[in-house]
Parts: C-alpha cells; structure tokens; sequence
C-alpha cells in the first residue's frame, strides 16, 4: 500500500511495539506528528515542554519497560537540545531511538534556516545512526535501528529524514523488511570480553566488583558471570 514517509515512520513503530512516544513539535517534523496523530489509537504522544525533557522522558521509559524509549523533535535547536538525553542514554547502554526531521534535502548544505548536522553532533554519543534523503531507504534504517538499539550493547540510535522524505510515498508493506540478522560480529565479541573478564576474575583470590547501572540491567543476558562471594570476593555495591 502506498504511504508517506511518515506513516511509514508510524508504521515501523507499531510493527516494533512502540505505544509511546515523546516529543515537541516543530516546522520540519510536523508531517510525522500528524501521522502520529492518526494512529493515535495505538501510538500515545507525550508532548513535553522542551526537547531536552522529552530525550530523559525516553530514557527513563526504557529503564523503567525495558523497551527501547523512542523521541521525535524537528531540526535545528530541537535537534541539538536531545544531545544531553542522548548522551546519557550512551553512557548508561539505555535503548533510545531519536527521530528527528531536517530541511529539504535541496537544502541541506546551504545554511538553510534551522539546519544542522545532528548526525555529525551526534555521532559520537549514539550507538548508531542514519541520514535519510531518499524514501527508498526510509524502512530499512527504522528497522536497523531497532535492532541495533537492543541487540549486544544496547545504546541510542538517530535517524535524521529530510522533510521531503517524511512527505514522499513508497508501496510499504509490513514485515517485507524484517530479516534474520546472521553473525552479528558486534555481539560475539562481546561474548569473548565476557569470557576473558570471567577467566581473570577466577583467577584472583579475592576478587572485588564495581557493579554500575548498566551491569544492574543485563539481568544476566550474557551468560558468563562470576559468583564473587562463592569465590571469596566482594562486591562494592553489595559488601
């Protein structure tokens, strides 16, 4: 069926789950909030009083749902204001999907009023993210960006679409784009450090543990931890 880009947006969000959203409202976004709008049924929009509040409001729904915490805000100064959200979502590996609108790709580079590259500002405080400015590829970065937000290392991801994307039409269908993800190289690496930190520890006679938030909520999702008290160790958070 043919839809906009920002239907499509709802779409995606609905396929993954998604029943909240947080957000505030500006000149090139306004096409995903009215999508939002008609599958309000299904998507509730919380409308915050600033950008900044709505990247914590995601964040702190991810903690809370283990479900990753989705935020949309416009170009420009609303972009910029989720780098704080979103940093902290990187630091403490909470899943937070920010979707953000920019200018018409025929402006983008121009100094047009309200564009920035929130991709380049925020490339190094995301797990990953995407710049969308062609319809086509719209479908296949909200799926990856699920997927790369809760699998191994959860974490932040951006997508940035052009305005003129968030109003083109593509013949979507659902599901067509979820496919099985082989290797994941990410994830086995991460299986080795958790091996080699496990054969360290064992091999110290009283081991001791820092456990922050992030060890709080991987809730054992690796499979290689070490029990530090039967060990004759200790952990700082528990004594």
């Amino acid at each position: 069926m043919k839809l906009t880009g920002s239907q499509v947006v709802a779409e995606i969000l609905i396929e993954h789950g998604v029943d909240t959203v947080f957000g505030y409202p500006g000149g090139t976004v306004l096409n995903v909030f009215d999508a939002l709008y008609e599958y309000r049924d299904q998507i509730r929009g919380v409308l915050t009083a600033h950008e900044q509040g709505a990247a914590h409001a995601a964040d702190g729904y991810a903690r809370a749902t283990g479900k990753p915490g989705i935020v949309v805000a416009t170009s420009g100064p609303g972009a910029t204001n989720l780098v704080t959200g979103l940093a902290t979502a990187m630091i403490d590996s909470v899943p937070v999907i920010a979707i953000t609108a920019n200018v018409p790709d025929s402006l983008i580079g121009r100094d047009a009023f309200q564009e920035i590259s929130i991709v380049g500002i925020t490339m190094p405080i995301t797990k990953h993210n995407f710049f969308v400015n062609r319809i086509e590829d719209l479908p296949r970065a909200m799926h990856d960006a699920f997927r790369i937000a809760t699998t191994g290392r959860k974490g932040p991801v951006l997508i940035d679409i052009t305005k003129d994307v968030t109003a083109a039409k593509i013949d979507y269908k659902p599901g067509v784009y979820h496919e099985e993800v082989k290797g994941r190289p990410a994830e086995d690496r991460e299986r080795h450090q958790q091996r080699k930190a496990s054969r360290h520890l064992l091999r110290r006679r009283r081991p001791c543990s820092e456990c922050r938030g992030r060890a709080q909520r991987a809730d054992g999702q690796g499979g290689h931890s070490v029990d530090l008290h039967h060990h004759g160790g200790r952990c700082r958070r528990c004594g």
